[in-house]
């Protein structure tokens, strides 16, 4: 088709919405809503994994955790019929597992201990949703997680020590007016328990509203002890220094930790044992939910604008008809006409394609500025919300524009 027949039908769509003004700006919205529900929920899901891959990054993929096991994903009938007892993994169970597991790798407990603690220096006081973990000396080795002032738990003080490592926020909030002085070294009060700061770590970011800066690191004894944590179950995180050796280190781990357990060669395991990357798949496959429901959404929506495109369409032929009949008397074949209108509705579709990308990458990047995550444009989707409107716009375009170019020359100039 020539550029003139493009801009010739281009000047015509602009005519066609200046006369059906209120008809084609709903249009037009309802496919921008549809394409802003998809592209707005998918952005925010990408922008979602990408910052929990770059957490998990930090992680490392040569580490796995040892936990109580979960029945959660495989629900109540497959707990009873493997006969597993649920059976959270005791202080002295961790501790003997970390003396015993003799592998070229390094080895961690932690467990949390409170999730709404309140700090406080002085008259300044955190807000009540402070998450306090009580960790080993190498917990911050395995976790990925760094020091940037200060030092680390020494193995003394694991058992017993009453000190702490505070996170970047909890820092600012409490010590930010002594901005010229270190802070290592004074005391607060952890949820009225008195703490001496030995360490601030470096900042992290944060995931689905959640961080590692608003946190607080007792020693590990200290923090089951004086935070009263009853029926506590610790994770054991191992970090193999080669990944090659992953699955001989976790088979011998799960040797060693049968063994704590006694438990007798023809039982299944009562604990479970996760790697890093399995965890990061685990959250990867309950977001596509999320997905689903998004693509769901923008199609419904896209169904009923075309429906809508198709009205529009099928009006325009009918106030256009004597301009039809005009058209094929000066020697427009029915192609031209049929070309006319198909592309009429590929435009009109298209307006309220590129402004509900628009639309929709501002809302997904501010969903994902609130979980304080990365910016991202999803490119794929971006062109399946293009794909998407331009098939709106030939679907719904299609039979009005067959009926426009099948209409006799002769009818259509009598008709009034």
């Amino acid at each position: 088709m020539k550029w003139t027949v493009i801009y010739d039908t281009f000047l015509h769509v602009i005519r066609t919405i200046r006369a059906t003004r209120l008809r084609s700006f709903l249009t037009i919205m309802i496919i921008a809503l549809g394409i802003t529900a998809l592209v707005g929920i998918l952005t925010s899901i990408e922008a979602i994994k990408v910052s929990l891959k770059n957490n998990f990054m930090l992680m490392g993929s040569n580490t796995f955790t040892i936990t109580k096991i979960s029945f959660q994903r495989e629900g109540l009938l497959v707990r009873k019929k493997k006969k597993i007892q649920e059976k959270k993994i005791t202080l002295e169970e961790a501790q003997d597992f970390k003396d015993r597991f003799d592998f070229p790798a390094v080895v961690s407990l932690s467990v949390p201990v409170q999730f709404a603690a309140v700090c406080k220096y002085e008259n300044i006081k955190t807000h009540p949703n402070v998450s306090v973990y009580a960790v080993d000396e190498n917990y911050f080795l395995t976790a990925g997680l760094e020091i940037s002032e200060g030092r680390n738990f020494t193995k003394r003080e694991v058992d017993g020590g009453q000190v702490a490592i505070i996170g970047n926020d909890v820092n600012n909030k409490l010590f930010s007016q002594f901005s010229n002085s270190s802070v290592i070294g004074r005391t607060f009060l952890i949820s009225n328990i008195p703490f001496q700061i030995i360490g601030i770590l470096k900042p992290q970011g944060s995931s689905f509203g959640f961080s590692m800066d608003n946190s607080c690191f007792v020693p590990l004894k200290t923090g089951i002890d004086k935070f009263t944590v009853s029926d506590v179950s610790l994770s054991i995180h191992v970090m193999v220094y080669q990944l090659e050796q992953m699955n001989f280190a976790i088979e011998e781990a799960r040797g060693i930790f049968r063994n704590i357990r006694k438990l007798a060669p023809d039982h299944p395991d009562n604990f479970e044992i996760r790697k890093s990357d399995s965890i990061f798949q685990i959250l990867l496959e309950n977001i596509q939910y999320l997905t689903m429901a998004a693509t769901l959404i923008g199609v419904i929506t896209l169904i009923g604008a075309s429906i809508g495109l198709m009205n529009i369409m099928l009006v325009s032929v009918s106030e256009r008809t004597r301009e039809i009949g005009v058209r094929k008397a000066l020697g427009a074949t029915w192609k031209d006409i049929r070309n006319q209108f198909l592309l009429e509705s590929v435009f009109i579709s298209q307006f309220g394609g590129l402004l509900g990308i628009l639309l929709g990458i501002v809302v997904g990047n501010a969903i994902g500025l609130w979980l304080d995550t990365v910016f991202v444009i999803p490119w794929l989707w971006v062109g399946v919300a293009f794909l998407l409107t331009s098939m709106v716009g030939i679907l719904a375009g299609s039979y009005p524009a067959l009926k426009a170019s099948k209409l006799h020359p002769i009818d259509a100039l009598r008709y009034e």
